[in-house]
């Protein structure tokens, strides 16, 4: 198996996690451009060598380019890697069509479930882009702390072996550590349910429910997370690994993660509604719990999430967080160990 090494990368997408895996390639000196949406915040990453918006505070590197031009930023780049919120990934996908080799491999660095399909941000990006070698970098790496080197490790998920060990390679340094792994599938549904899970956390926290319940919460949420995963393909051993329980950790306990302080404030008695209007930058959580019980939902059965289903409760029919509680603790008396189904 041969290796290449990445020539120039394009980063689709400058927020917050964009804008730090584009640092972290520009000081592993791969040639990289950060693209964004909107020419305006193109020119002020120029001007100013900081994403104001999202990243304050932290200097960009001065071999990082910028582009607004799918065409221009396309140019050259034989790794792409995307950080698109799911819920516009297909419309910015559709922008890059014309100007992507099928032999230019993705990287997804989305998490979330897409709400009208329930796919998952690779499956979105093949269905628009054409079958080529894509894969995921996910796991417990809060942007903030990964723009300012603090250590953080990540996986590499793909079926090419080749893909996952480039993205490895481009990727890997002295503070952000990248193993490998080739569940794809698994990879990308933990990296989705983990943020369920963290609202979840958040809605515990608000309701100050304390420590005991929200340990509780967040193992039987890795139980609900691995048996999702197992039905649906995926590797039940990835959902205890750092795409799972790594990533979980730290959604539901950190001060950065943002579906952590959604769900605080909704257990604390503001509307989803308010909330979501005060935000900046996208709770993935919010969507993807959506997606789960929406239009093309699955679950049923074997595929019950109680918990999942009692914060899509919550969100979207007004069910009072603390009756959610109650009934989660009231359900049939059961064993803790067992198949995950």
């Amino acid at each position: 198996m041969t290796v290449y090494p990445t020539k120039r990368a394009l980063v689709i997408g400058d927020g917050s996690w964009g804008t730090a895996l584009s640092i972290i390639l520009a000081k592993n000196e791969v040639p990289t451009t950060l693209w964004s949406a909107f020419p305006e915040q193109t020119e002020d990453l120029t001007r100013h060598r900081e994403n104001r918006p999202f990243l304050p505070g932290i200097a960009l590197p001065d071999n990082l380019e910028f582009s607004a031009d799918p065409e221009v930023a396309c140019d050259g780049a034989d790794l792409i890697v995307s950080v698109v919120p799911t819920q516009f990934l297909r419309g910015v996908a559709r922008r890059f069509e014309e100007f992507l080799s099928d032999s230019v491999p993705i990287v997804s660095a989305t998490k979330g479930l897409e709400i009208e399909t329930m796919k998952s941000p690779t499956n979105i990006l093949l269905e628009v882009l054409g079958k080529r070698d894509i894969g995921v970098l996910t796991g417990p790496s809060h942007a903030e702390e990964v723009a300012r080197g603090m250590p953080a490790s990540v996986v590499s998920a793909s079926e090419s072996e080749a893909l996952a060990k480039q993205v490895q390679q481009a990727f890997n340094c002295p503070s952000l550590r990248v193993y490998t792994s080739k569940d794809r599938n698994g990879a990308e549904l933990a990296a989705a349910l983990k943020n369920v899970i963290a609202l979840a956390a958040g809605i515990s926290d608000g309701l100050e429910l304390g420590d005991n319940a929200k340990a509780a919460l967040l193992t039987r949420g890795m139980v609900e997370m691995a048996r999702y995963g197992q039905l649906h393909g995926a590797d039940p051993s990835t959902f205890f690994g750092l795409a799972g329980v790594g990533d979980l950790i730290t959604t539901a306990c950190s001060q950065h993660s943002r579906n952590r302080a959604v769900g605080e404030r909704i257990g604390r008695g503001e509307s989803l509604q308010d909330v979501l209007a005060s935000m900046k930058m996208v709770a993935e959580g919010v969507w993807t719990t959506q997606a789960l019980f929406g239009p093309e939902s699955d679950l049923g059965g074997e595929a019950s999430l109680p918990i999942a289903e009692q914060v899509y409760a919550i969100l979207f029919n007004n069910k009072d967080p603390r009756k959610a509680v109650s009934d989660l603790m009231s359900r049939e008396p059961t064993a803790e160990m067992g198949s995950l189904l």
